[in-house]
């Protein structure tokens, strides 16, 4: 069994930052892609960033310059710093990794999260 448990949402003022953290726990062999999606009330789930294991990150084009992913494969952890944040960023962010466990170490599956919620007013 895999878990990803998501930490660091809440409601902040326009122009102002949130951290969120995304821990991997259970049994966890390797983690390639790690990332982050949210979701907005009558909205689909669209993809806010994302970190392979190695290579370049990717940013949806309404966060770059403002949001930073990064993660620390020591803890099997991934974080999105949100800076100048703006009602529009108003959703729940979700994470989302794709994993190999003990049980099949070259087999990998999607994960994710239970989402937290990101609320920004005006």
């Amino acid at each position: 069994q895999v878990q990803l448990v998501e930490s660091g949402g809440g409601l902040v003022q326009a122009g102002g930052s949130l951290r969120l953290s995304c821990a991997a726990s259970g049994s966890v062999f390797n983690i390639n892609a790690m990332g982050w999606y949210r979701q907005a009330p009558g909205k689909e789930r669209e993809l806010v960033a994302v970190i392979p294991s190695g290579g370049a990150t990717n940013y949806a084009d309404s966060v770059k310059g403002r949001f930073t992913i990064s993660r620390d494969n020591a803890k099997n952890t991934v974080y999105l710093q949100m800076n100048s944040l703006k009602p529009e960023d108003s959703a729940v962010y979700y994470c989302n990794a794709r994993i190999s466990t003990h049980y099949r170490p070259n087999g990998y599956g999607t994960y994710w999260g239970q989402g937290t919620q990101v609320t920004v007013s005006s």
